[in-house]
């Protein structure tokens, strides 16, 4: 074994001999430190004996330690050996507790959304398609090319979703103070939205504070009830709503649109008294010609069965069949209609009508059932309204036949004080006498 007091102009002059593989030098002061030299490199390490074998460690590159430092980690190796603990394993526990450290950190410092993804990716089966879509839109990055027209004003690319900027931040700065900020600066130009986004922040947090790999980084407070009872404007009652004298001037607008689909479109939203996404997502599957019946993917039950009234029917049948939905589009990437309102609201300017939302037309439909003394049961369970009373959870069980009477009845009413003569099977089973029924 080749011994000498290692010094740097040793170490430097240290090569290989023709035909050797590798060499060493041992120092003196530090037995159990050597130099090694390979043909490609020059490196410190420590060789000591444990329980009858040979343990050799690489401490590092000649270059990347002092001497004095090599020699104080060979004598700290060699306490190591001396009680019973194998070095090898001491720096695999070590880099492995390194790289636990780095991915902790990593972690921590990484943005919401990631945790906003899985969290989006453990509840999607629980959700409803439209659920969904909120927490995508809420969320997305902005910067694509818009699709539909543009606002005076607007960009061309479509703008970030309204807690993007929060759930960049990694999720243990999601405090109180930030939200607060972000609310209050929402709420001057979209409360309503913001008042939808808060409201899926904080469910979002809750759930993070029940997951042990976030818990420890959610603050509990940042999203508190009394935060959007001060920052947001007290939400206001809605109660847009077809009146019975309005009916021939928004028939009469809606009917002039030149998109068929979206004439049907509303038109059926109105007489059937749906939820906007459910009129949206009616598939051809869903109607049924031969037995009058529509089925509607309820957001409350999943699914509700409801008549196919005679003047909805003869829309449906003008329709095209484009593909799996009722109310097709062809430039949608979702194949199916998304935005009537725009079309809707120029028919209400013409029409000199006041403002009406799509849901303001499902307003109408419950209100205008009143005037044929329609049972209010009856259109609860058309409109797919969750049952209230105990009768109407227990005892009311009724078939589609009854809704149907009901449901005719209302629809021939509607189109009645519209002006709008009534399909053929309607009339056989509707007799107008001095404009009631």
């Amino acid at each position: 074994m080749n011994r000498e007091r290692l010094t740097p102009d040793r170490i430097r002059r240290l090569t290989l001999s023709e035909g050797q593989a590798q060499a060493f030098l041992w120092d003196t002061d530090a037995p159990r430190l050597a130099v090694r030299v390979t043909a490609g490199a020059k490196s410190f390490i420590f060789e000591a004996k444990l329980n009858r074998q040979t343990v050799r460690v690489t401490i590092g590159d000649f270059r990347a330690w002092t001497l004095a430092a090599a020699r104080d980690e060979a004598r700290r190796l060699q306490t190591m050996v001396d009680q019973g603990i194998d070095p090898r394993q001491e720096k695999r526990d070590r880099i492995a507790a390194d790289e636990a450290k780095r991915e902790e950190a990593k972690r921590i410092a990484g943005p919401a959304m990631e945790a906003w993804q899985a969290y989006i990716e453990a509840r999607r089966a629980m959700w409803s398609a439209r659920h969904l879509l909120e927490h995508e839109r809420v969320s997305k990055e902005g910067g694509e090319p818009r699709t539909q027209g543009r606002r005076p004003g607007e960009s061309d690319k479509t703008l970030p979703g309204i807690l993007r900027p929060l759930l960049s931040l990694p999720l243990e700065q999601i405090d109180a103070d930030r939200v607060r900020v972000w609310l209050k600066d929402e709420a001057t130009h979209r409360p309503t939205y913001a008042r939808l986004a808060f409201s899926l922040l904080r469910a979002f947090l809750n759930w993070c504070s029940d997951r042990p790999e976030y818990r420890d980084q959610v603050q509990a407070d940042a999203c508190i009830t009394r935060m959007a009872r001060d920052e947001l404007p007290k939400k206001a009652v809605k109660d847009d709503c077809l009146q019975r004298e309005q009916l021939p001037a928004w028939f009469a607008a809606v009917r002039q649109i030149q998109n068929p689909v979206i004439t049907a479109y509303l038109q059926t939203a109105l007489l059937i008294g749906a939820r906007r996404e459910e009129v949206a997502g009616i598939r051809w599957e869903d109607v049924d010609f031969q037995w009058k019946a529509m089925t509607i993917r309820d957001k409350v039950e999943g699914t509700r069965t409801i008549p196919l009234t005679p003047y909805v029917a003869s829309l449906l049948a003008g329709l095209p069949r484009r593909n799996e939905w009722v109310f097709s589009s062809p430039t949608a990437a979702s194949g199916r209609l998304q935005e009537p309102r725009i079309m809707h609201n120029k028919a209400l300017t013409a029409a000199g009508l006041p403002a009406l939302s799509i849901h303001g037309l499902r307003r109408s439909f419950g209100t205008l059932a009143e005037w044929v003394e329609c049972p209010a049961g009856v259109s609860a369970q058309i409109m797919g309204h969750k049952p209230g009373a105990t009768a109407e959870k227990h005892y009311r069980v009724r078939p589609l036949d009854m809704l149907r009477q009901w449901h005719t009845k209302i629809e021939g009413w509607i189109l009645n004080e519209a002006g709008i003569e009534q399909p053929a099977e309607a009339g056989e089973r509707l007799r107008v006498v001095h404009g009631r029924l």
